[in-house]
């Protein structure tokens, strides 16, 4: 990878976490419930769709759209399982630390 692309994911990176703070902020409110989270989290999947979008264009096939219904679904179900266990697992490592 080159130094500018190097450059490039760092200051991207840097100004979504700030715009992630700033929009949990807003959103946030004082409520119990993690609302500025909840937005953060839908609107990066927006934007993340959006850009996969624009870079596979029309022709691109997704699992679900190939018929491989059943391999998409446990992907989506493995996906999740292993990011909550992930995380669970960092949390632990963590705390321990």
């Amino acid at each position: 990878m080159s130094i500018v692309l190097w450059t490039a994911v760092v200051l991207i990176g840097g100004a979504g976490s700030v715009l992630r703070f700033l929009t949990d902020g807003a959103v946030q409110g004082g409520r119990d419930f993690p609302l500025g989270t909840l937005a953060v989290n839908v609107s990066g999947a927006v934007i993340l769709g959006l850009i996969t979008g624009l870079a596979l264009g029309h022709d691109a096939a997704l699992l679900a759209e190939d018929r491989q219904h059943r391999t998409a679904a446990v992907n989506v179900i493995a996906s999740l399982a292993l990011g909550v266990a992930a995380a669970a697992l960092g949390r632990l490592v963590g705390t321990h630390l």
